[in-house]
Parts: structure tokens; C-alpha cells; sequence
């Protein structure tokens, strides 16, 4: 673990707020060259931004309950979304056409991330279990289901060849797909988000007890612990910024925090939001940030 930058160079200054949802931003992620943004909702939307520019370009419309996540693929055609339907959306970007529905959760779905190629959709659920579906198929069955969480998982992430899963059942869950083995990490603590490092030597996993904690990927060791804010009962989005140099998540309280990666420090805390911070976006190469809320409001954050 190296740490460069200072904290001059976070992004602490609000450069613009989105508005447009109704009620609480679940949850807002940047496109893969940082261009523009997604967000979802407790309103059933999904809503495309410039965030850049404070433009909203399109709402995404065909949720029965609440949206709880949503991801873009690397070419910008395809979104695939999750929530309270408990159905996973696959969304043409320029028509706003639901191309399929995946059913086979049996309860809320918490989490859906595209693979690298926008071929397949992982989905995290209540019902205990991680999905994958083939974007390409007509088939509405998953192709692999893993249910070997104890709890309700929340929050996935993707390698070439690996899921890793975050779980209530206060574990990470790494799955290599080439070989069908499952890594198991006990974190003692419920795990309600987790992500990479960018250069994916490190999972970063928020828990239940107000505390992030650094893992090493392979070893499973625990590298540092994270604390200062709040984090007890809503699900909030941790992540570290684009040079891996600092860590970054919400606070219940509206604040958001940056820690320095190797010691711990907390280099910056502020008052981002009135309410939860639901998620935090780093861009993939400026110093920007995105942030959301259940206050209804996405906020852009600048150095």
C-alpha cells in the first residue's frame, strides 16, 4: 500500500446539484469515461445526467417498486437495474426499452453490475443468493445462482474470472469462476457495500459498525480500518478515489469523509447532504465526486 496526494486535492467544493427525483436518491454511478452519470430511486425512476453540464437527458420508467441499483455498460447501450420488484431490468440506453426482465429473485434485489464485455448481469439479493443472466439469450433463467450466503447480500463486484459478494452475514465471498471455488472473509461485522481498489489488490468493505474495512484480495488479511462516521442501519456505497490514495464514503449523518488509505487520518469530513448518504461515485480520472442522498438531491463535488 503506497498513499500520494495531498487532501488539497480532494473533491470538497459542490459544483452542482441534481434534482428531478422524488424522494430518496438510492443510489448514483458515473459511465465508465466519467462523461455522464445514472441515478435511481425510491420514485421508481432511473434518470441520465451530464453532471457536468446539471443536465438531466432521460428517464428510465418501468420499475414497480423502489430501484435500488443500476450500472451502464462500457459502450454506454445497455443499463441494467435491480430493486423492490424484486426483477432485474436490462434497458436499451437511446429508446429507454425494457429489452428483458430477469425474474428469479425471490425477494428485493440490492445490487446488479454488468461483466466487462456487457454479456452478463450479476444481481445480489435478499433471497440469499448472487445470479448471473445472459444479457444475449432469450432464456430469463440465470445461468449460475450462488446461495451460499447465510443473510441477505448487498453489494457485488466483478474481476475477469472472479464475484465478490458483500453479505449481512458479515462476509466477503469471493467466487472464482474459472475453477468453482468459493474464498470465504470474516468480518465479524455485517457488510452492506463493498469495492475495489483500482488496482484491485484491496476490497474495501462498509459495515454495520460504523467502521471500513481494507482487505487484502488475495490474502483475505485486514490491511486498515476506517472510522468517524456513521453507519448503523442504511445501506451506504464506500469506495477509494481514482489514485487509491484515500478512501472515501457517506455518513447518516449527510457528511462525507475522506481518509487517508495507509494511516487511517481522517484528511476531511464535511456536511455533503441533510440526510443518509447513499452513495458516493468517484470519477474514473478527474478529481470529481458524485454523491446521493435521501434528501432527493445528487451532488457533484470538485477540487
Amino acid at each position: 500500500m503506497t498513499s500520494s496526494g495531498s487532501s488539497s486535492e480532494l473533491p470538497r467544493k459542490e459544483a452542482g446539484v441534481l434534482r428531478g427525483h422524488e424522494g430518496a436518491v438510492l443510489a448514483a454511478r458515473f459511465n465508465g469515461d466519467g462523461n455522464y452519470c445514472l441515478s435511481c430511486g425510491k420514485d421508481r425512476t432511473l434518470r441520465l445526467w451530464n453532471p457536468h453540464r446539471g443536465i438531466h437527458i432521460k428517464t428510465y420508467k418501468a420499475h414497480g417498486r423502489e430501484v435500488r441499483d443500476v450500472h451502464v455498460t462500457s459502450d454506454n447501450a445497455k443499463i441494467c437495474s435491480c430493486g423492490g420488484d424484486r426483477q432485474v431490468f436490462y434497458w436499451d440506453v437511446a429508446t429507454g426499452r425494457v429489452i428483458r426482465k430477469f425474474r428469479g429473485h425471490d425477494s428485493e434485489v440490492n445490487a446488479v453490475k454488468f461483466n466487462e464485455y456487457g454479456s452478463v448481469v450479476v444481481s445480489a439479493g435478499y433471497d440469499r443468493s448472487v445470479r448471473a443472466w445472459d444479457c444475449r439469450s432469450h432464456s430469463t433463467e440465470p445461468i449460475q445462482i450462488i446461495d451460499t450466503f447465510m443473510d441477505s447480500v448487498m453489494s457485488i463486484c466483478l474481476t475477469k474470472t472472479e464475484i465478490i459478494a458483500g453479505s449481512v452475514d458479515a462476509t466477503v465471498r469471493t467466487f472464482d469462476i474459472r475453477i468453482g471455488r468459493e474464498f470465504v472473509d470474516d468480518l465479524k461485522q455485517p457488510v452492506n457495500c463493498i469495492s475495489l481498489s483500482n488496482d484491485a489488490n484491496c476490497i474495501l468493505a462498509n459495515c454495520l459498525d460504523s467502521t471500513l474495512r481494507l482487505l487484502d484480495r488475495t490474502t483475505g488479511e485486514l490491511l486498515q480500518q476506517y472510522k468517524g462516521h456513521i453507519c448503523k442501519s442504511y445501506k451506504m456505497d464506500c469506495c477509494l478515489t481514482n489514485t487509491d490514495a484515500h478512501v472515501t464514503g457517506g455518513s447518516e449523518d449527510g457528511f462525507i469523509y475522506f481518509w487517508d488509505l495507509v494511516d487511517a487520518s481522517v484528511v476531511s469530513s464535511f456536511r455533503a447532504h441533510t440526510s443518509v448518504v447513499t452513495s458516493v461515485n468517484y470519477h474514473p480520472k478527474d478529481c470529481c465526486m458524485i454523491t446521493s442522498s435521501v434528501d432527493g438531491t445528487i451532488r457533484i463535488w470538485k477540487a
